[in-house]
């Protein structure tokens, strides 16, 4: 039976190398799909990884209906046995709801790759709705680091190395920026919730939390000077 499936994780990660290597492996067993994505660091129509790959893909835009999209394809006479759709974070849920549509009515398996929340931790609409729909939720298993060396949980958004909680839940950018751009960073939740980037941790006392001295209560009886 065909799936909705969620492959799921922080910037980093492999999402969009999974996504081309899943389009090879299918494509090579004589399978027919489309590759969408939406909002690419490459540009418009590209689906690309940070390891250098990259191939054509169909711009998901404001509006766009993926299930009257592949049923005109369908009665054109055209083959599609599965779609590719990296950035998924970025559809809204009607969009969503579309793909799982096309999952149930037509038969076709539908791989969806995307981070789960913003740079506030707060969760994508796209990906919230993949979340309550599709059949698997698929964790990936290659794990990003933050600078410190730990599992990263968590995207930030940067200016200049300086992490910003503020502004447009989407801004496109990538890991890899000159001085005052717009960039973003894999943090673990500790520094993520410190707000502190690899940029800004050079300066910073590494010291553990500790309770602040006057929430020490004292023993009874005992007297301080």
């Amino acid at each position: 039976m065909a799936e909705l499936v969620f492959f799921s994780g922080t910037m980093d990660c492999g999402k969009s190398t999974l996504a081309l290597q899943m389009d090879h492996n299918h494509r090579a067993r004589g399978r027919r799909g489309i590759i969408f994505t939406r909002n690419d660091r490459a540009g418009a129509a590209t689906l690309s990884s940070r390891l250098g790959l990259s191939t054509a893909a169909v711009e998901v835009h404001d509006g766009f209906d993926f299930h009257h999209h592949v049923v005109k394809l369908l009665s054109a006479g055209e083959r599609i046995d599965y779609l590719i759709c990296d950035e998924a974070q970025f559809f809204d849920s009607a969009q969503v709801d579309q793909l799982a549509r096309i999952v149930d009515d037509l038969a076709i398996d539908v791989y969806t790759f995307g981070i789960t929340t913003d740079f506030r931790t707060r969760l994508f609409p796209g990906s919230a709705r993949l979340i309550e729909l599709a059949d698997r939720v698929e964790v990936l298993q290659v794990e990003a680091l933050c600078w410190c060396g730990a599992r990263a949980t968590h995207n930030a958004r940067t200016v200049g190395g300086v992490m910003v909680v503020e502004g447009a839940q989407v801004v496109v950018g990538d890991v890899v920026v000159n001085e005052d751009q717009i960039g973003y960073e894999v943090l673990c939740r500790r520094h993520h919730r410190k707000r502190m980037t690899s940029a800004t941790s050079q300066s910073a006392t590494l010291s553990p939390d500790v309770l602040p001295f006057d929430a020490v209560s004292p023993i009874p009886g005992q007297h301080h000077r």
